[in-house]
């Protein structure tokens, strides 16, 4: 990975460089959304949050959502992988037909 890449921010520096213009905001989202691996995806998550906490307008949270959507998507998905089937909790009921056990 080269110095010059732009991967991993602390979240807890996001309060001092926060982009003001939403589409900067939307931009950043995007580029954590294409960016995230199975490796970083808890923190890409908490950082995309982090900048989407900076939309104040519902249309620009609106546009956020897709891809908003897919990362907590993976990090469902990679979030099972790891830990087996402890991931699958709250869906075991609706898959059963009634009588089976």
């Amino acid at each position: 990975m080269s110095g010059a890449q732009r991967r991993f921010v602390p979240v807890k520096s996001l309060g001092r460089q926060r982009p003001a213009d939403p589409q900067e905001v939307l931009a950043e989202i995007r580029t954590i959304y294409f960016g995230t691996t199975e490796r970083t995806i808890q923190h890409d998550f908490a950082h995309a949050i982090e900048l989407l906490t900076t939309l104040a307008a519902e249309e620009d949270r609106e546009k956020a959502r897709v891809y908003m959507d897919g990362l907590a998507q993976m990090r469902s998905d990679w979030g099972r992988t790891r830990s087996g089937r402890s991931g699958q909790s709250g869906t075991s009921g609706r898959s059963r037909k009634s009588g089976e056990s």
